[in-house]
């Protein structure tokens, strides 16, 4: 079965895990000439920015800016807080906890890894044995990537959190939120996270080319302990600028600015429990719609455990080249562009064929959501890829109401009083915390 007429006229809809559809908001925001840098709207504008980053990543702490992507953010992070000899612990769950590895051996930092695979979330266990064995506190910092793009793993960032202070470990808990934030549920201080990165064209909903440090007032010590940090890097002018092109080390990205406060009165505008919702709803039309699809034929979600999927990503498996097929019928014939498989497969293997990603952060609705899903309906259909039938129903019965859950409340929100305190009353990090009890009694005796 094929299309006998394209029918990828009009607007075209990139649901691949970023960059994210840009709201028009965004784009007619950005599109004037080039202000003054010196004074005036920009410099105003700029300042009133960082307060409401600081709403999105749930902190009062700073935050600096950098004219970069995500990887920029990452080694800003570890150019404020590390220096070569250092040693981190790396908990990795997917492809860009490696990634991020690689540059801090690159500039001379020790990785001790465990690796987790591509379907599994982090073994707290594990984390918790590796913690309580160094007891030289050799490990400067712990890399945790919040939600792996290439996975769709969300990883429980809390948790980890409660496995530094469970054996009073000192290290820094750095999280990658790059993929999670403005998607998923993030919550910086109530988490205890000392520094967290994140860029622009996710859940932020702008153009590539920005990418954001948040740290902790621990996390700026450490930065102050350093013998040297590099020039452009640092990020103690850019939090506390004494003068504004400070904030950027140089010419600011003018135009990404101006789209920026566009996407902040958007989030905000919305409220940030409503973002997280949202979000949530619509990932799980798309979870009920794969469920239907692999009741019938070999699609299957990488991640099986509805708790641990993100809300942002959906990393999908169907194997043979038919992952790469559906993806070009639908962008050649509907004008939807669906996401690459990565990291799952090398590149160059066959099996590299038999993956794909669908993105639904940031700018998405309930519409988008279902032409999404109807796209990929016809791309099944008409290149007779075996699937389950009732996709379709299924995910409106979950857009409209039926079926569909809450997004789950952060543990600190459940109780009065001190975060770490609430967090103690969540079951499933009750039992991972009488886990590293255990651990630490083995490891002393």
């Amino acid at each position: 079965m094929t299309a006998d007429v394209s029918l990828a006229a009009g607007r075209g809809y990139l649901a691949i895990p970023g960059p994210s559809v840009i709201p028009d908001a965004v784009l007619q925001a950005m599109h004037r000439p080039s202000p003054n840098i010196y004074a005036g709207e920009l410099v105003e504008m700029t300042a009133t920015l960082i307060p409401d980053l600081r709403r999105v990543a749930r902190t009062e702490h700073h935050v600096a800016i950098y004219i970069s992507n995500g990887h920029g953010a990452w080694e800003a992070a570890l150019e404020n807080t590390l220096q070569p000899g250092d040693t981190v612990l790396v908990a990795a769950s997917g492809r860009f906890a490696i990634g991020w590895s690689e540059m801090a051996e690159a500039l001379g930092i020790k990785v001790e890894m465990l690796d987790f695979g591509t379907g599994a979330p982090w073994d707290m266990d594990r984390i918790a044995s590796h913690l309580a064995a160094d007891s030289a506190h050799r490990i400067k910092a712990v890399l945790a990537v919040h939600v792996d793009t290439s996975s769709s793993i969300r990883n429980d960032v809390a948790a980890m959190r409660v496995a530094l202070d469970a054996c009073d470990h000192p290290a820094l808990l750095m999280a990658d939120c790059i993929a999670s934030l403005g998607c998923d549920r993030f919550e910086m201080d109530a988490w205890g996270v000392d520094v967290m990165v994140a860029a622009c064209q996710k859940g932020l909903m702008v153009p590539a080319g920005m990418g954001f440090v948040f740290f902790s007032p621990k996390a700026a010590e450490a930065r102050a302990r350093l013998p040297r940090v590099s020039r452009y890097w640092d990020w103690e002018p850019r939090a506390n600028p004494e003068e504004f092109y400070q904030y950027f080390g140089g010419t600011a990205p003018t135009h990404h600015l101006y789209g920026l406060r566009a996407a902040l009165d958007l989030i905000h505008g919305e409220g940030m429990e409503a973002v997280w919702a949202r979000h949530h709803r619509l990932a799980q039309a798309i979870w009920a719609a794969c469920d239907r699809w692999g009741d019938g034929g070999p699609l299957q979600m990488n991640v099986q455990d509805v708790g641990l999927r993100s809300n942002a990503v959906t990393s999908l498996h169907l194997g043979g080249d038919d992952a790469t097929r559906l993806r070009t019928w639908v962008e050649q014939t509907l004008g939807l562009t669906l996401g690459i498989g990565l990291g799952m497969a090398p590149p160059n293997s066959p099996e590299w064929h038999g993956f794909l990603r669908l993105g639904h952060m940031g700018h998405v609705s309930g519409q988008m959501i279902m032409g999404l899903l109807g796209g990929v309906d016809a791309g099944l259909k008409a290149l007779e890829i075996p699937h389950g039938s009732g996709a379709l129903e299924a995910a409106s019965q979950v857009i409209a109401g039926a079926g569909a859950t809450a997004v789950p409340a952060s543990p600190e929100l459940s109780a009065a009083g001190d975060p770490q305190q609430a967090l103690a009353q969540s079951q499933p990090l009750r039992a991972r915390s009488s886990a590293m009890g255990s651990a630490r009694a083995k490891l002393s005796s």
